[in-house]
């Protein structure tokens, strides 16, 4: 017999109102994401400014609503005036974070200008590992200040005569890191980014502003890293954020599909640090999260680490993770989290975009394809809008090497006005039969989509791919076994995530 659990759902049952940050994504200058990426002139599709139209077009079909730029590891290097003016006047130097040269050939105002053209809304982060407070506050001027100052005059002098009112800035990126060039103590770096942070806002009051919180769950210095650095940055920062990657190791698949709830304790856990920051200075302000960071990302067992990479020019292909039907039932549920959190989560970023541990890959000269992740990104940013409800998941368990007891059913739902949508996890080898309570209210579950994970390596290349989503990823119709008022029935598919259309009506 399958296993059974239960989901309660009522749309006046409510987590908070999602905002559209949260499908954002991340262009760093590292490998192919930028040079051959989003940017490569003379390719077929190469508009008059040399960004790829086939890359741009399966951006806005995965619905991504937000850029985070240039980094990532590579903003603790970089000299954002090194990368404006003429492009043939910019210099190339030694990206020290990726060991490549970078060509200067984008920089801030290409990126901007490229975002704005496809409706994308810009992630600024500034420089706070070799620089500081007044290289932070003239990035700001430059991007949102008006004319009749030096460093808005400078923009205008580059072509660019309206402020791109940037309005989310990170300030710097992962400085808890060692690997991180200019790594912190939170007590530095707190001090740090308050001083940038009241800087920048004296430039542009109206941003809002992100600190760096912990690389991951697993550093030694989380939880006092937050406390640390939100009583530097408290009355300054709007946000904290969170990085994190999953991945299968040695064959642990049990832990793999679990990931979805090491996010979720790692984001109540990050909650608990600052709202314990702001009872202690008696404070009414709620710090929420930036999870500007996050994906399958095989870190442990495929990435040579940046200090094993050769010093390399001209794009290289670095960190260009291939991904199976299994890594995209894995990014579904990560999704269901963060829906789940919506109240806490308003800004996240799925890293990278392109070619970089991303859904969506080029080859130079060549086609764009979707990695069998793009699926479940695209279809819950197209579903997903309005409010996230709280729903009550009564589920069996599983034991996992990693996560100790993890649900084996996970759902998130949504709802807007008496449009909505249900996403279902089944993280179990076997199939699951879902009740879904819904008292006082009629549910109609329309045809959606579905992930079935798949057992075999991922192979590189836009053919597997294309193999992989055709016999893994799907249109069905919703998998009800049974209706009746107030309860509806569903059978999930082994190791499965299904998102399905809804309408709600009050009886």
């Amino acid at each position: 017999m399958s296993q059974r659990a239960t989901v309660l759902l009522h749309p006046d049952f409510r987590v908070g109102p999602i905002d559209r940050r949260v499908f954002g994504s991340f262009v760093e200058h590292l490998g192919r994401a930028v040079y051959t990426g989003i940017y490569e002139p003379g390719h077929a599709t190469a508009d008059e400014h040399g960004f790829r139209r086939d890359v741009a077009d399966l951006t806005h079909e995965l619905g991504v609503t937000m850029a985070r730029y240039p980094g990532g590891n590579f903003v603790s290097n970089y000299n954002w005036e090194d990368g404006v003016g003429p492009v043939e006047e910019r210099k190339p130097f030694i990206d020290l974070a990726w060991r490549t040269i970078e060509p200067n050939t984008i920089g801030t105002d290409e990126f901007l200008q490229w975002a704005e053209r496809e409706g994308i809304e810009p992630m600024m982060a500034v420089n706070l590992g070799t620089r500081g407070v007044a290289a932070a506050a003239a990035l700001v001027e430059y991007c949102n200040g008006e004319a009749g100052s030096r460093w808005a005059d400078l923009r205008i002098a580059n072509g660019r005569e309206k402020p791109y009112g940037v309005r989310l800035w990170c300030l710097g990126n992962e400085m808890d890191g060692p690997w991180q060039i200019g790594h912190k103590t939170a007590d530095e770096y707190g001090k740090l980014a308050a001083e940038a942070g009241k800087a920048m806002k004296l430039v542009d009051p109206t941003i809002e502003l992100v600190a760096c919180g912990s690389s991951s769950m697993q550093m030694d210095t989380f939880g006092e890293w937050e406390r640390t650095v939100l009583e530097h940055t408290w009355d300054v920062v709007d946000h904290i954020s969170m990085h994190a990657y999953y991945e299968e190791l040695d064959g642990d698949r049990a832990s793999f599909l679990g990931s979805g709830t090491a996010m979720d304790r790692f984001i109540r856990r990050v909650v608990a640090s600052a709202d314990a920051v702001g009872a202690r200075r008696r404070s009414d302000k709620q710090i929420t999260i930036s999870f500007d960071e996050w994906n399958v990302w095989y870190l442990q067992s495929r990435f040579v680490g940046e200090k094993n990479l050769p010093l390399q020019r001209d794009a290289p292909r670095i960190i260009e993770d291939v991904y199976s039907a299994l890594d995209a039932v894995v990014v579904g549920d990560l999704l269901v989290t963060l829906l789940n959190h919506a109240d806490r989560v308003p800004v996240a970023c799925l890293a990278q975009l392109v070619n970089v541990i991303a859904p969506i890959m080029t080859e130079p000269d060549g086609p764009a394809w979707r990695q069998p992740t793009f699926a479940p990104f695209a279809t819950t940013a197209r579903l997903a809008r309005g409010t996230a409800l709280d729903l009550r998941v009564t589920a069996p368990t599983v034991t996992t090497a990693q996560h100790g007891d993890v649900p084996v059913v996970t759902a998130a739902a949504t709802l807007d006005g008496t449009e909505g949508a249900v996403f279902l996890v089944n993280r179990s080898a076997e199939p699951v039969e879902v009740e879904l309570s819904h008292p006082g209210v009629t549910i109609t579950l329309d045809r959606g989509v579905q992930v079935t994970a798949d057992h075999e390596a991922a192979v590189e290349g836009p053919d597997h791919a294309a193999r992989v989503i055709a016999e893994h990823v799907s249109e069905v119709d919703a998998p009800v076994t049974s209706a009746e008022a107030g309860r509806t029935v569903l059978t999930l598919a082994p190791e499965s995530w299904l998102a399905l259309p809804t309408t709600l009506t009050r009886l």
